[in-house]
């Protein structure tokens, strides 16, 4: 097996190099540490299972996946991540967000990462360029984070009437900072305001609805995070309950809600 092909079968493309393949073990194993839940998560870990299919590996088989959940809470990555070296996985996925990776690429100079983000990987601190990544990192990004003006401006032609409309972040997310900064500066030109929300656990995310409704924000965009989708339900149930037009990063959102 090509180790490029065992590459893909992880992430479906990476942005660059050939990393040392699995173990030639009976049994390799994969650290998959993972920044929100596996709640929402069912379609990409079935996804991820039939990736490494294609290269030849089959889960309870010859592989076995350590999965590790933060369920939003990313201060949990860095032990989960301890523990995954400790287990001596032969290769590390760190998805949901560019936390997992940097938790991972801190415990570990030898052991492969593959990660995935929506980030940018070289602003982010996890590799050094997109063609030559460098060290035991590689991985891809499809910059969802990038387009978070995009969605903002969306939102503004399909709701014109709005006069202000919010954008949720989560302030522990690494490309939180790069988000805003990309948000102000196009929105600049325009001249018009937007309310950065900040909302990093359960509780912060209903004060955040309640004091947007009372400034009075007519819609809401809300930011690719892995916390977010792993509260998914609370935040789609919350926009229903107050009737706020908001729009999401990933499909996971698509819960029916009862009005």
């Amino acid at each position: 097996m090509r180790r490029r092909d065992f590459i893909k079968g992880v992430v479906g493309s990476a942005i660059a190099w050939p990393i040392p393949a699995l173990a030639q073990s009976p049994v390799a194993v994969v650290g998959f540490l993972n920044s929100a839940s596996p709640d929402g998560f069912g379609e990409r870990i079935t996804a991820f299972k039939h990736g490494l299919q294609q290269t030849g590996y089959i889960a309870d088989q010859n592989v076995k996946i350590e999965y590790r959940w933060a369920e939003g809470h990313f201060d949990r990555l860095p032990l989960m991540a301890d523990e995954l070296v400790k287990r001596r996985v032969d290769v590390i996925a760190a998805t949901g967000s560019s936390n997992s990776a940097l938790a991972a690429r801190a415990a570990t100079a030898t052991i492969p990462i593959v990660f995935t983000t929506g980030g940018d990987p070289v602003a982010d601190g996890l590799v050094t360029n997109l063609s030559r990544p460098g060290g035991n990192v590689t991985g891809m990004t499809n910059f969802s984070n990038a387009v978070l003006p995009k969605r903002l401006g969306l939102i503004r032609e399909l709701l014109p009437s709005a006069a202000l409309i919010a954008v949720l972040v989560n302030p522990s997310n690494t490309s939180t900072a790069s988000d805003i900064k990309n948000l102000q500066e196009a929105e600049r030109p325009s001249g018009q305001n937007i309310v950065i929300a900040h909302a990093s656990t359960e509780r912060e995310i209903n004060s955040a609805f309640e004091s947007l409704v009372q400034k009075g924000v007519g819609a809401l965009v809300l930011d690719a995070d892995g916390f977010f989708r792993s509260r998914a339900e609370q935040l789609v149930s919350l926009a229903g309950r107050y009737l706020l037009p908001t729009i999401y990063s990933d499909r996971e959102y698509r819960l029916p809600v009862a009005l």
